[in-house]
Formats: structure tokens, C-alpha cells, sequence
């Protein structure tokens, strides 16, 4: 039985769902949350203890500033919350931040919005895979040593589930999302009953620990660490553009659906953080190499029991299928930048499964590539991290500020088309628009803090990184608009076009039924039918004229071009002598070059075969006016 693709395919992704089928492939609120909600959820497994990494440099006395921060942290979730309702609910044609400065900022602005973003979504699949193969390579010295391809594997994996479409792979990625959830709250309930006695629960025992600030402290240095270790609490925000950015994901009525997952989303995450943040802070915990702070404050509420491992084992999963977020919003993104030309066509095209394979399989090796050069590390990634969400977050809500000008500028019942989307007015858009400034103004302030903080330490690889994309983009979009104008035919005459020559070359290495059904055809279409041989052999030579002989009804007419070369790559003189046809006998007119073809059955059988064809028409394709036709002739094996 011969090996075939599409039935492994088949196998492998599962058969393909037919158009129409696709509001029935679209998420339920439950899967949109456990998919979208991913990474941001995630966060919390690490958010809290970022804060607290840069306040324990002004020592332990620093660590009650802790809740005050993660506090204003949570005003800040609000904020980019409600401007991304906004969004959702102005743009139900989804895009994020992307369509949102397209349509207020201009499209510069919304390009850099939109590399930003497709950088993050990268860093987010590496990053994550990485944190959670770290989890499993604490809990388990012996593989450290192969967490680099255990960290490819879980990306092999993530792409898999992720072909085989969107309602699949939510309900695959349900369960270790709610269950993370439900594991941390049920520890943070149990923390607030010991916290405060109620029921008889034993109470809470904090750990004492004084430890000095590593350096005497100015005012300038107290107040840089404190704002920098706010900063480094917005990692909490990653993730929580990602709805926005697929709306159409949603089953009918998707913009709403998405507002109200949007809406769970933030609850569920903040409800997290405060809790987290609150109990570390009153357990006296200390951030440490060794353990995370979400597993000291487990092991200190719960023991090291059930509980314990239920939370670590479920914070690897989550903190994997982090990456999850990254798989949903790239491929969007990128199909949305391709139906405005800033990427590849088939960029917005999708699979068998309904979901953008192209975006899917681009991301993974792109990911791939960067756990390869950083060694699946992910703390050398981190300082990389959350750079280009708060761009697009300040990019985002600056545009949010924008739009609600022009729906204070309509009058009650009027409504105007933006040319993205059309605005009513609105009632409240003075409020709307202050909130979306503020935010814009603070994400933006964190963006600074976090450029001046991590430049140093690999976080200029994105400040150069991003200014490249936006030139790639923009590059993309100058070919397509070039082929456009290429291909136009305003103006066209008749006498612009180029004639068609009547002659067809016909490269053959020997005599056999393919040629000759090459042969056949090539007399079918024109009258100056030219056979090339190239002969590197005497002996070869001798026995090709004998074999072109026997056949004087089909080789009849044909002119048959004998070349001399005393080397081996036969291809080269090939294409000298075509190159010659079409630029000395047949200028400024089309020739036809017709190569008879092999077409194995197997596909390991056409490893053996049709190279040197391949080759030619590669070949070929840089001679501006030669037409290339296929002769394919059907073989066993």
C-alpha cells in the first residue's frame, strides 16, 4: 500500500469541516475563557512575585508595599479592561489594538501596534512552554539535561492541538485552566479562614525574616525601585488583549459573548492577584531562586499534601498552555495584516479545520527558533516579555481616547462611518474617553519603566526588534501594491502584450514513453517543434540516436538540437541555449519549454525522481519571457 500524505493528514488533524460549518466550530463562553483567559490567568503564578523580586532590594521592611502596588496594579486591570470592551464593542469585527489605531492613530501607529504584538504572542509560546518545562525540571533534576527538546515537544504538541481547530483545542484546554483556577482559589479561601479564624481554622503562623536593604538608599533610588517593581507587576496585564483580538471566535452574538468573557476573564484573574498578593504579604513571605511565591504560600496554608501538588501541577499545565493565547491571536493578527497586504496572502487563509494553518505553523517555528537560542531559559526571555503589550495597551487606549472625540462631535441619534466601523453617540463618552487616557497615560509610563529598567539586561533586542517588523511590514505592502500596478490592465492595448512564438523546446536526457508523449503534445501546439539533447558521453550519444530512430512517425519534422559539453551539469547548457532562443531568434516574444515528468505514485518514489526537472524550471522561472508547461507521465512505485 503506497504512503499518503492526506491520509496521515487525516489522521493527524481529523477530516475537514466544510465552510458552513463554521459558526458551529466557534467557542462557548466556558471554551473562550479557558482559551483566551490562559495567559493571563497564568500571570498570577508568577505576577505577585515580581513585585516583590525588586521591592526585596530595599528590604524586607519594603514587602508591605506589596498590596498597596499590586492595588493600583488592579486599578490598572480595570482600566485596560473597560478600554478593551470598548474596543470590542466598537470593532465586533475584532483586530484589537490593531484595528483600533488603524482607524484613530493612522497606519503607522497601528503597525507598530501590530509588530508589538506579533512579537509578544512569540515571546509568549516561548516563555510559557519554557516556565512550565522549568516546573517539571524542578520536580524532576534528572531531565533537566533535555528540557530544550522537551520545550520543542510541548510546541509540536501546542501546534498540533491547535490544527485541529478552535473548539477542539478549547475543550482540551479547558480543564487544566478551571482547574488552576479552582486550586488557587480554594487555597486562598482556606489562607482567608485561617487568616481570620473563622470556623475554628487554625490561624496562620507569618514567617519572620529581617533582611537589609542591599545598598544605603536615596529618596531618587526608593521611589525608581518602587515604580520599577510596579512595572514588574504588569506582567499581571499579558494576555488580556488577546478576546479583542478574536472576536470572531465567539459563537453569535460574538461581540457580546466577548465582552462578558472579557468581563469574567478580569474578575477571575484579579481575584487571583488580590488573593496571592494579600496572603504573601501576610505570611511574610520572601521572594527566593528555589521556590515560587505561589508555592511557599500553598505549602504554608495547606501543607505539602494533595492540595500542594494539585497547585504545582496544575501551575506547569496552565503556565504551558500560557502559550495557548499566542496560538489563538497570532494567526488572527497576522490574517488581518494580510487582507490589508502587510503580510503574506495565504496568511489569511484557512485550513481544512477552519483555523489560519499558516499563522499556526509560522508561529511555532518562529517560537521554536527562540528556545533554540535561548536554550529554553526563560528568565533570560522575561526582560524580552511584556514590552510589546504595553506598547499596543498605550497605542490602544490612545486611539479608544480618540475615537470618543469623534462621538462627542455627532449629535443624539446621529451616526457616521469611520470607514472600520460606524459610531454612535454616545451619552457618556466624556468618562469613556478620560478613562481611556488615564490608562493610556499609565501603561505608557510602565512601557518607559520598562525599556530604561530591562534595556540593558536584552530588552533592546525588542526596541530594535519592533521598528524591523514595522519595515517588513510596510515592505510586504509596497510589493503587493507594485504587482498591483504590474498586473493592472488600465490602459492596456492589445499591442502591449507580447506575441507567442511558434516554437516549443523539448529537454530530454533519453527516449522513452514519457518523452515521446512529451513529443505528441509539443507537435499538438506548434510547428517548430525543437528537441534538445545534451550529450557528455560518446558512447551515451550513439545510443540515444539509435532509440530517436526507431520512432520516424513522431520524431518526423522535429528539429533535433545535439549539444557537445564535456561536463557533467548538464543543466547549464540547457539554459544557455534556451536564453539564446529567446533572446537572439525570438526577442520580446513568448517560447514554450515543455519537460516530460515522472509522477511516482508513493511520495518517497518521488525522491528518486524529477530532481533535475525541479531544478530546471527553478531555472527557468528567472528568464523573463519562457513558458514552462508539464508533461507528467503516471509511473509505479
Amino acid at each position: 500500500m503506497s504512503f499518503s500524505l492526506s491520509s496521515l493528514k487525516r489522521k493527524l488533524i481529523g477530516d475537514p469541516f466544510p465552510t458552513r460549518d463554521d459558526v458551529h466550530e466557534r467557542l462557548d463562553k466556558k471554551r473562550a475563557l479557558a482559551v483566551f483567559a490562559s495567559d493571563p490567568i497564568s500571570s498570577n503564578a508568577y505576577a505577585t512575585e515580581a513585585i516583590m523580586s525588586v521591592l526585596i532590594l530595599l528590604g524586607s521592611a519594603a514587602l508591605a508595599l506589596t498590596l498597596p502596588l499590586g492595588m493600583g496594579i488592579v486599578l490598572l486591570v480595570l482600566f485596560v479592561i473597560f478600554s478593551y470592551i470598548q474596543t470590542i464593542l466598537h470593532y465586533p469585527d475584532g483586530g484589537g489594538a490593531y484595528t483600533v489605531t488603524k482607524d484613530n492613530l493612522g497606519t503607522i501607529p497601528s503597525l507598530f501596534a501590530a509588530s508589538a504584538l506579533l512579537l509578544d504572542y512569540i515571546l509568549t509560546v516561548s516563555v510559557s512552554v519554557s516556565a512550565g518545562i522549568r516546573a517539571i525540571t524542578s520536580a524532576l533534576p534528572g531531565t533537566f539535561d533535555h528540557r530544550l527538546l522537551m520545550a520543542l515537544t510541548a510546541i509540536l504538541i501546542l501546534t498540533w492541538v491547535n490544527l485541529r481547530g478552535v473548539r477542539e483545542s478549547g475543550t482540551i484546554f479547558a480543564v487544566p485552566t478551571y482547574a488552576f483556577v479552582v486550586g488557587v482559589l480554594v487555597v486562598v479561601a482556606y489562607g482567608l479562614m485561617r487568616h481570620w479564624g473563622w470556623w475554628g481554622a487554625p490561624l496562620l503562623v507569618p514567617e519572620v525574616h529581617s533582611v537589609p536593604p542591599e545598598r544605603p538608599l536615596t529618596t531618587f533610588i526608593t521611589l525608581w525601585l518602587i515604580l520599577r517593581a510596579f512595572a514588574a507587576g504588569c506582567t499581571a496585564l499579558t494576555g488580556i488583549e488577546a478576546i479583542s483580538n478574536g472576536v470572531k471566535a465567539f459563537k453569535q452574538p460574538e461581540a457580546r459573548n466577548a465582552a462578558k468573557t472579557m468581563v469574567a476573564m478580569g474578575v477571575m484573574a484579579m481575584a487571583l492577584f488580590v488573593g496571592i498578593t494579600f496572603l504573601a504579604t501576610q505570611l511574610n513571605l520572601l521572594p527566593a531562586e528555589e521556590e515560587s511565591i505561589l508555592s511557599q504560600m500553598t505549602r504554608s496554608i495547606t501543607g505539602s499534601g494533595f492540595m500542594y501538588y494539585w497547585v504545582q501541577f496544575f501551575t506547569m499545565m496552565i503556565l504551558i498552555l500560557a502559550a495557548n493565547t499566542g496560538y489563538q491571536d497570532f494567526p488572527r493578527l497576522s490574517s488581518y495584516l494580510a487582507r490589508d497586504g502587510f503580510m503574506p496572502r495565504w496568511m489569511q487563509n484557512r485550513g481544512d479545520r477552519l483555523v489560519y494553518n499558516g499563522g499556526i505553523i509560522v508561529l511555532a517555528v518562529l517560537a521554536s527558533l527562540l528556545v533554540v537560542a535561548f536554550d529554553a531559559d526563560e528568565i533570560a526571555m522575561l526582560p524580552l516579555y511584556a514590552l510589546g503589550v504595553m506598547l499596543s495597551f498605550t497605542l490602544s487606549q490612545f486611539g479608544m481616547s480618540r475615537l470618543m472625540d469623534k462621538v462627542g462631535k455627532l449629535k443624539p441619534g446621529q451616526s457616521r462611518d469611520t470607514g472600520v466601523t460606524i459610531i454612535h453617540y454616545e451619552s457618556g463618552w466624556r468618562w469613556k474617553k478620560g478613562m481611556n487616557l488615564i490608562g493610556s497615560i499609565t501603561t505608557g509610563i510602565v512601557l518607559v519603566v520598562l525599556v530604561i529598567t530591562k534595556f540593558a539586561e536584552g530588552a533592546w533586542l525588542i526596541v530594535v526588534a519592533i521598528p524591523l517588523v514595522v519595515y517588513l511590514l510596510r515592505s510586504i505592502q509596497q510589493h503587493y501594491l507594485s504587482v498591483r500596478q504590474a498586473l493592472s490592465t488600465q490602459d492596456l492595448t492589445l499591442e502591449m502584450l507580447h506575441d507567442i512564438a511558434d516554437v516549443v523546446i523539448i529537454p530530454i536526457a533519453d527516449v522513452h514513453r514519457g518523452t515521446l508523449r512529451a513529443l505528441r503534445y509539443a507537435k499538438r501546439i506548434s510547428q517548430g517543434v525543437r528537441v534538445v539533447y545534451v550529450a557528455t558521453d560518446e558512447e551515451q550519444k550513439e545510443r540515444f540516436m539509435v532509440r530517436w530512430q526507431r520512432f520516424p512517425d513522431i520524431t518526423e519534422g522535429v528539429r533535433l538540437e545535439c549539444i557537445e559539453y564535456e561536463y557533467r551539469d548538464i543543466l547549464t547548457p540547457l539554459v544557455r541555449y534556451i536564453t539564446k532562443v529567446s533572446h537572439e531568434e525570438f526577442p520580446e516574444k513568448l517560447i514554450t519549454v515543455v519537460i516530460p515528468e515522472f509522477v511516482p505514485e508513493s511520495v518517497t518514489g518521488h525522491l528518486l525522481h524529477n530532481q533535475t526537472a525541479n531544478i530546471l524550471r527553478v531555472r527557468l522561472r528567472a528568464l523573463k519571457n519562457v513558458v514552462v508547461i508539464d508533461v507528467p507521465f503516471h509511473v509505479p512505485g
